[in-house]
């Protein structure tokens, strides 16, 4: 990799906008001290993702710099929410150290996103989302509350709720059926069902592939939400079994109002190839909608997350901070050997 010019040094801003190598990069100025995480900028107040690949992440004071062949670029680490490092990427200890600092969830990733790989952590020290996450989706009368409330969030519709989940399922394929058909005679793209092989990305029809790549980026903005706001991804209450099956839970949420719409209209405009195209509009509509500041909240709704205690709220002003014990726990351990 030849090294850039002093001309390349500096940011290349366009109409408001950073681009590096062809992608627009949103930017904003600012500079956070980072100890202590209530300092930090709210999940809210983040970008929204930047995807990178063939190229060298390291970092310059409290920012991340990117360089490739064609020059360099900063971005201010307490901005970011995600970084996504595709194929050809290397980082510095450096930059995921400040990163890590700020917040900011590091994914890692295949080829234009069709695939993810391993994640970093998030901005909270606490467990009390987790631990309400965990009873919730532990205690069969609650769980199913849980997805009845999802159901009416994504369809605005109040189900029986003596239904099984299956019976609820059923529903919700019946009413995402009617969303594809719809957007189908909409934007005038042919539509033959949801089919691709994830193993040969090249061989779904453009409409699969636009929603694919639209999909990958919403549930990789959820997955950094949910880990900011200290959830797990893994506990699921529609989806189970797989380490990210909440993160399925939440990004369904959003789908038939912004992914599915977005990417049958970019696929009416650019048949050919449609998938950077997606991930643009997707940048700018998330931004639009202002998905970020509805995830966490979307998320402490549907679970009736009540307000944390001060004894939690400390644990982000000093992470190293020692708990207390579980006194249920501490006080039966008391009696048996009394």
């Amino acid at each position: 990799m030849r090294r850039s010019n002093p001309a390349h040094d500096s940011l290349a801003m366009v109409d408001g906008k950073l681009h590096l190598n062809n992608r627009i990069v949103l930017y904003t100025r600012k500079d956070i001290h980072m100890q202590d995480l209530h300092e930090l900028p709210k999940l809210r107040d983040s970008l929204s993702y930047l995807y990178v690949e063939k190229a060298i992440v390291e970092r310059r004071d409290s920012a991340v710099e990117f360089i490739n062949e064609d020059g360099r670029v900063q971005v201010p680490a307490a901005n970011l929410c995600v970084l996504m490092l595709g194929p050809g990427t290397k980082i510095t200890y450096a930059a995921v150290k400040i990163l890590a600092e700020c917040g900011c969830s590091i994914l890692w990733t295949g080829t234009e996103l069709n695939r993810f790989y391993a994640q970093g952590m998030g901005e909270t020290r606490k467990a009390y989302h987790l631990l309400k996450q965990a009873e919730l989706v532990s205690i069969p009368e609650k769980r199913q509350e849980v997805v009845l409330r999802m159901y009416r969030f994504r369809f605005g519709e109040t189900l029986d709720p003596d239904l099984s989940l299956p019976q609820i399922r059923g529903f919700e394929g019946v009413r995402v059926r009617e969303v594809y058909a719809r957007a189908s005679r909409t934007y005038g793209v042919k539509w033959e069902g949801r089919n691709y092989d994830r193993g040969n990305w090249n061989q779904a029809d453009p409409i699969n592939r636009a929603l694919s790549a639209a999909n990958a980026l919403l549930n990789s903005l959820c997955h950094a939400a949910i880990v900011s706001g200290g959830y797990s991804t893994a506990l699921g209450f529609i989806h189970t079994g797989k380490q990210l099956s909440f993160v399925y839970d939440i990004a369904d949420l959003y789908k038939v109002d912004l992914t599915i719409p977005l990417a049958f209209e970019v696929t009416a405009r650019y048949p050919g190839k449609p998938e950077p195209f997606v991930r643009e509009a997707c940048r700018q509509k998330f931004r639009e909608v202002k998905l970020l500041e509805r995830i966490l909240p979307d998320i402490d709704n549907l679970l009736n997350v009540p307000e944390e205690s001060q004894a939690a709220s400390l644990l982000d002003s000093d992470p190293a901070r020692p708990t207390d014990l579980w006194n249920a726990l501490l006080d039966e351990g008391v009696e048996a050997s009394a």
